[in-house]
């Protein structure tokens, strides 16, 4: 008996074998067999979705639990992940930007999970994480990946760093990852660093920042942490009350281009709603200068909301 198939179901069966995840393929399946005419010359097709979703609903599981066992969860200010290829002293870069002792050892797979820690910056934390080194047998890498908000590249600047960075980058390109990215080029105190150093910087300068550290001495630690900040397009926003002094204590953490009402809304929902006008100290024309509700905030304004 013929299957006689509609022309929604051939659009459906289409939509499956372009699209790339298991989620949107198990979608697109579940709309095929809800099409399809239910009789007798259907049954085997009917049965061939069902073990497709079946399998594809059990990958997906599988690939959930062991997204959640390497997730991060996400602190801080900002999170930024470290990934590099083996021995180019990514978790020494980790260590020393967090501030906490290294974990380094003479075998070149220190890191076998992501380790969190915190790097201070100024008067916030940001959220590091010391990613395994990338290597091509690692498919949980993919979602993990996909999750901070900018990825840290470390190469070694006294071996062939554009090698390094050409591996690294193919093998993001292959797990589907994009994402902000600063180069770490570290080891810039050993010979031939120099070097290296202006070859990085002729080829990517102009692609995504690049800082020059050495883990080992602490040079460039300090405007390695900036420059992570500042890739992390956040502004701090500190609250004045009437009649106060500016707290300058735990700083309200905003987007680039957020507005007064976005730094009412982050301290109480109902404020951003009943906002009139505000104070603003920092980047206005002159200090206490009266804004609206549009007024886009700069880093470090001092503001004072009035409901």
């Amino acid at each position: 008996m013929p299957a006689n198939l509609p022309p929604q179901y051939h659009e459906a069966e289409q939509r499956y074998r372009l699209v790339k995840t298991s989620p949107e393929k198990i979608l697109a399946l579940t709309e095929m067999l809800a099409i399809m005419p239910k009789h007798k010359g259907t049954d085997k097709l009917r049965a061939g979705l069902r073990a497709k979703i079946a399998r594809l609903s059990q990958e997906e599981e599988k690939r959930a639990r062991v997204f959640n066992r390497y997730l991060v969860r996400k602190e801080g200010a900002g999170q930024a992940m470290l990934v590099g290829l083996p021995n180019v002293g990514k978790s020494s870069v980790f260590s020393s930007l967090c501030g906490v002792p290294s974990r380094v050892s003479d075998y070149p797979f220190t890191t076998i999970s992501p380790l969190p820690g915190m790097m201070k910056f100024e008067d916030i934390q940001i959220q590091l994480v010391d990613m395994p080194p990338v290597t091509g047998d690692q498919p949980w890498l993919s979602d993990v990946l996909h999750s901070p908000d900018l990825l840290l590249i470390v190469v070694d600047l006294s071996l062939d760093p554009l090698s390094q960075l050409e591996e690294v980058e193919q093998r993001l390109q292959k797990l589907r990852v994009e994402k902000k990215k600063i180069m770490l080029g570290n080891k810039s105190d050993l010979p031939g660093a120099e070097i290296s150093s202006g070859l990085l910087q002729k080829k990517c300068g102009e692609d995504f920042p690049l800082a020059f550290i050495s883990a080992h001495s602490g040079r460039g630690i300090k405007e390695a942490g900036a420059k992570i900040y500042q890739a992390l397009s956040i502004i701090r926003v500190y609250t004045k009350v009437p009649g106060g002094k500016p707290e300058f204590r735990d700083p309200a953490v905003l987007s680039y281009g957020s507005t007064v009402t976005d730094f009412a809304g982050s301290i109480h929902k109902d404020f951003a709603q009943k906002l009139k006008y505000a104070l603003l100290w920092g980047s206005g024309k002159y200090d206490g200068q009266r804004v609206g509700k549009d007024h886009i905030l700069k880093d470090q304004d001092i503001v004072e909301l009035h409901i």
